[in-house]
């Protein structure tokens, strides 16, 4: 099969894919379209359906489809244009090959992040991280296969794990320079940050927010979770707790991105920054490698609130 990644505008798109998404819309004349995200392992293209004529067959969202359309430009961006459609049949594809992972090695990313968990030493703080990321094995095995959004960043298995590391690292890297942050508070933070994603977000191939996701978030939940966890540590310090949980429901830095508090403690702060630079960066990244590798320009970006263009320098890397 031809994956997503390596498809170019003017190419003709053809071959099962997993269909995402299914919207049924209308144009401002009124005219009835489809709108799809289509996905294998590679990653996610949208699709469109202008004309529904007798090549497309009945079909709906999770379902393997084959595929014939040409791969156009859009704002920058790839975007399918498709002509026919039909279900496909048991036996003519391997579901492991639309599922997206990451393209880090996952055990390796663990065993990193385990190191980062050594360097822990207030003892309350270290047997939560063992007793949640090392002891809980159930919790591991979904932590290091899970995503850590639907779509804007990270959204493949190994996902939440390939973000939590990265905002560590920051983080371990803001601690070792700025000594009014407390380092094992500030780790312990980033490390459990995202962590109520795995309450949030549903497992692949779905990777859909799940009832508790939708109506709490999993900023609450990360805070609710640790909540639990810690009454289970003897003697674990009231205040600390209260400061970890803090950190947890601050770390969007503002109201309007879904903190229910903004950060009151340095720590916080620095874990906000951690996480907003790793989510742009990868955002950014991903629409990178989704668009036209000849293209300077890419368009409006709405997550970026900006007009984003690669710079000479990485369009000479992609040639």
């Amino acid at each position: 099969m031809t994956y997503i990644e390596e498809y170019k505008e003017g190419n003709k798109f053809f071959g099962i894919y997993l269909c995402k998404s299914k919207q049924i819309l209308k144009t401002k004349a009124g005219k009835t379209y489809y709108s799809l995200l289509l996905q294998d392992k590679s990653g996610i293209i949208d699709g469109k359906v202008w004309e529904l004529t007798n090549g497309i067959a009945e079909f709906d969202a999770m379902d393997f489809i084959m595929v014939d359309g040409m791969v156009t430009s859009f704002q920058g961006s790839r975007q399918v244009n498709i002509n026919r459609i039909r279900q496909a049949q048991e036996g003519e594809y391997d579901p492991k090959e639309y599922i997206p992972t990451s393209k880090y090695d996952i055990d390796e990313m663990y065993e990193q992040l385990k190191g980062y968990i050594a360097t822990v030493r207030e003892p309350h703080l270290y047997r939560l991280c063992e007793m949640v990321f090392i002891e809980n094995k159930e919790l591991v095995k979904c932590f290091k296969e899970h995503s850590a959004a639907k779509s804007v960043h990270h959204g493949f298995i190994g996902g939440l794990l390939q973000h939590t590391l990265a905002v560590t690292k920051l983080c371990d890297f803001f601690a070792a320079n700025y000594e009014i942050l407390d380092h094992d508070l500030l780790i312990t933070a980033a490390i459990f940050h995202d962590i109520g994603k795995l309450y949030e977000i549903s497992d692949f191939p779905n990777n859909e927010y799940t009832d508790d996701g939708q109506l709490l978030g999993h900023i609450f939940l990360g805070a609710e979770w640790i909540g639990k966890w810690v009454q289970e540590i003897p003697g674990f310090p009231p205040v600390l707790a209260s400061e970890l949980r803090h950190c947890i429901l601050a770390h969007h830095g503002e109201l309007e991105y879904g903190s229910p508090k903004k950060p009151a403690l340095a720590e916080a702060m620095a874990l906000n920054f951690a996480d907003n630079a790793d989510a742009k960066l990868q955002t950014t990244t991903e629409l990178y490698e989704k668009s036209d590798p000849t293209l300077a320009w890419l368009g409006f970006n709405r997550l970026l609130d900006s007009n984003i263009r690669q710079s000479s320098g990485y369009l000479e890397k992609r040639k």
